[in-house]
Order: C-alpha cells, then structure tokens, then sequence
C-alpha cells in the first residue's frame, strides 16, 4: 500500500471516535428519551432499590458504567441518572459517583473530539494571524479560569463544554482539573435533589427543578463563577497598564 493512501486513511481513522459518538449521539437522543425518564426510575424504583440492597458494588459498578456511556455519547437522561445517583446512593456516595462517572465521559468525548476535527482546528489557530491568534494566545493565558466558566455557567451545556476545549486546543491535564473539581456544585444540588425523590415518588409528583435557580443555590455558583473571572481581569488590567 502506497503512502499516498495509508494518510488519507490514517486520517480518516482519527475521525472515527467522534462520528461514532455523533451517531449514537443523535440514534439515542430519538430512541431513548422516553426510556431514561423519572417515568422509569419511578416504575422500577422498587426493583432497583432491591438489587442496591442486595448487591451494593454491582449496582455502582453499573450505574457508573451507565453515566459514562450517557455523557461519553451526549444521550438524554443525564440530569435524570444525577438525580437517580442521589435516590439509591445518598448526598455524598451519589455525588463521588456523579462527578466521577461524568468526569470519565467527558474526557472521552474530548479526546474523541481532539483526535479528529480538534487536531485539525488546534493546526489552523497555530498557524493563523491577527485577531484570531490574539484570541487563542489570551485563551491560552487564561485557560484554567475560562475552563471552570465553562462548568460553573448553569446555561452551557455539558456536551458543550466538552467538545468546544477539544476543538480549540486546551491541555487535557487542564480539561481533567476542571472537569472533576467545577462539575462538583451542581453535581451536589442533582444529588441532593435526588436524594427526597422517594418522597416525591410516593406523593405522585415529578421532581422540582426549579430549586436549581433559588437563591440560597444559585447565588455560591454565580460567586465561583466571579472568582473564576478574577484571574482574566487581573491579567486584563495588567496588560493596559504596561500599555
């Protein structure tokens, strides 16, 4: 085989992780949205509960296998998997396994998403001029703060914040900081909204997530989302008055 095709196959190949993960991505969102409901947890919660009493580690070894598969391939159900890891686990078990089992999947769909079109973009922003070498040296300078903006801000979406680092270049040391430490506030108030939802379930309710949006909840947020920004306008600042 010729080398003039073994690179357009090789490149073809780094391609392969992220289409696989669109795919599923876009097959899931139409058939397994009405499978990964609170309608579901509600109806086997009994059964679930059961099999947490009776085999504790193969329920978390599944649940965490599960959530990496959700997040890996951008499913629905992942606020309501939180929610679930609340419900079987408690506040603090539920929330290491939450954070933990989101982690891994994010660092696979950026890694995915860098072996493929990221290498490709990271090549062009490192051979570009002007405005947009400004704009990726400043997101260099400011990678860990811009990061953790990306995972506190209740309104990016997760996958969001996933694939935009990869295609722009970032660290995956810094992706994997930030990732497991900014995902932790909101991964407490999913878990702990998980925790009451046999209360809710008994009272043939749906869970209220309205409480994401109190004040009590998301006034801390908003304020890591400021400490967050100290760094950039710290730099910012010193930067005109060098000027």
């Amino acid at each position: 085989m010729s080398d003039a095709t073994e690179v357009p196959r090789r490149r073809l190949a780094r391609h392969i992780p992220l289409m696989v993960i669109l795919v599923v991505a876009v097959v899931g969102y139409f058939m397994l949205g009405d499978y990964l409901s609170f309608e579901t947890l509600r109806e086997n919660r009994e059964a679930l509960l059961a099999w947490r009493d009776a085999n504790y580690w193969a329920l978390v070894g599944v649940f965490i296998a599960t959530y990496i598969l959700i997040v890996a391939f951008s499913l629905p159900g992942a606020a309501v998997t939180s929610m679930a890891g609340g419900f079987l686990f408690g506040l603090f078990a539920g929330t290491v396994f939450n954070v933990t089992a989101a982690t891994i999947g994010a660092s696979l769909i950026f890694l995915a998403a860098r072996a493929g079109l990221g290498e490709v973009l990271t090549a062009r922003l490192e051979a570009s001029e002007g405005t947009v070498r400004k704009l990726k040296d400043n997101l260099r300078e400011n990678e860990i703060p811009v990061l953790f903006l990306l995972r506190l801000v209740p309104v990016v979406p997760f996958f969001v914040a996933n694939l935009v680092p990869a295609l722009v270049g970032v660290k995956f040391r810094n992706f994997l900081l930030t990732t497991a430490l900014g995902i932790i506030p909101g991964g407490i108030v999913y878990t702990w909204i998980g925790v009451g939802l046999g209360e809710v379930f008994d009272r043939g309710e749906t869970p209220d997530l309205s409480l994401l949006w109190e004040p009590y909840v998301i006034g801390p947020i908003l304020g890591l989302c400021a400490l967050s920004l100290l760094p950039i306008v710290i730099r910012a600042l010193r930067g005109r008055k060098e000027v």
